[in-house]
């Protein structure tokens, strides 16, 4: 009775049930450890955690006739740059053009002050005039003593004189009258015309200034747009396609783009090869014409020039995307029907910088991941988030 007495003490205590909640605590605590997630969570002890797919984008392998092109970075180059200069001395009376001014060859520049030209051209004209007269007179005296010297009347040598002054007279006619060509010469330079048709820079002298034939700068230089050309240079390798093409009778396709290969500015063709390769970099220089009817091309203007050399039949084309590179070299991630990622050693063709030939490793209709590539590995399955368009 005595005991009993004492457990009911005990059991009445604070301590007791304090100590009797945190026994509650941990036991409860305990279960869930081992127990795992409840059924209401929607979990199970016995499912293990899925990791989620990666999802990427695919393109399909298509066949389709390719172009093969080469590129490169090419300045633009007029057919003809000229320095207007004058051809004589003078003062500059009148400028008949503006500035940046679109002119067609024979088009009137400038004008220098033509009267000292005419003065000399008229002071010709009477040295002539003259000459003539004397040459005349020299030729009628001449028949008279061809008459005389069969009668013996003049003296032989006084008839050879004669000969020789009237060969002396026309020599000085001839004299006189290139005298009178260089003056009328002068004359049309003094008229400054259009060498080329073409753009006007900025003029370079004012009028009511002297101007000289040894002037540096000269009046302004005119660049012929259309047509107008590119420089730009290949590597040596593709020399044998080109000067394939060369020879056929079509002319090669050349297409000039922007720096960033976002926009065409033209389209034209190869005109000629250069005869020699760069040693120090193994390229050579081609030349492209352009109409440039638009003026979209401009001189010194840097530009992408794509040159067009043959074209592949049924070629396999993916996006340039689709191909990665590794240290064995490059290789596509394929997507089968299961959504399973393989990794497919390529072997790369031609690329027009979009797309890409493939020569070895792919197959029509197989998809290969252009894009979420940074987690992929063999045998990973993932989720086609995207489908690009072939």
């Amino acid at each position: 009775m005595k005991v009993s007495m004492n457990w009911l003490y005990q059991y009445k205590r604070p301590r007791f049930w304090i100590g009797l909640l945190v026994l509650g605590v941990l036991a409860v605590l305990v279960f869930k450890f081992y127990a795992g997630p409840s059924p209401a969570s929607g979990g199970s002890a016995a499912s293990p955690r899925r990791t989620p797919l990666a999802p990427v984008s695919v393109a399909t392998v298509i066949t389709t006739d390719f172009p093969v092109w080469f590129t490169g970075l090419g300045t633009v180059t007029p057919v003809y740059t000229v320095t207007v200069r004058s051809m004589v001395d003078g003062q500059l009376m009148r400028v008949n053009f503006q500035e940046g001014q679109i002119v067609k060859k024979g088009d009137l520049l400038a004008e220098i002050d033509p009267r000292p030209f005419q003065v000399q051209l008229e002071q010709a004209l009477g040295q002539l005039a003259h000459d003539r007269a004397l040459l005349q007179n020299a030729q009628l005296d001449l028949k008279r003593y061809k008459v005389l010297a069969v009668t013996g009347a003049v003296p032989q040598q006084q008839l050879d004189t004669q000969v020789a002054l009237v060969a002396q007279y026309e020599a000085s006619i001839q004299s006189d009258q290139a005298q009178v060509d260089t003056a009328k010469l002068q004359l049309i330079y003094a008229r400054i015309t259009a060498p080329v048709s073409g753009r006007l820079g900025l003029r370079q002298v004012d009028p009511g200034n002297i101007i000289h034939t040894t002037d540096t700068n000269g009046m302004v230089v005119l660049t012929q747009l259309s047509p107008i050309t590119v420089i730009f240079p290949l590597p040596q390798d593709a020399l044998p396609a080109i000067l394939k093409g060369l020879k056929e009778p079509e002319a090669l396709r050349v297409e000039a783009w922007d720096r960033i290969n976002s926009t065409r500015l033209a389209e034209g063709h190869l005109l000629t090869v250069d005869n020699e390769v760069d040693v120090t970099t193994g390229m050579v220089k081609l030349r492209a014409q352009f109409k440039n009817a638009d003026y979209s091309l401009f001189p010194n203007q840097f530009v992408n020039a794509r040159l067009k050399v043959d074209t592949i039949k049924g070629a396999l084309v993916i996006p340039v995307a689709g191909v990665q590179q590794g240290a064995e070299g490059p290789y596509a991630y394929v997507v089968n029907a299961q959504h399973v990622v393989s990794v497919r050693k390529l072997k790369v063709g031609s690329s027009d910088g979009e797309r890409v030939s493939i020569l070895q490793g792919l197959a029509n209709g197989e998809e290969v991941v252009t894009d979420g590539i940074d987690h992929l590995r063999e045998g990973v399955t993932v989720e086609v988030s995207h489908h690009e368009k072939p």
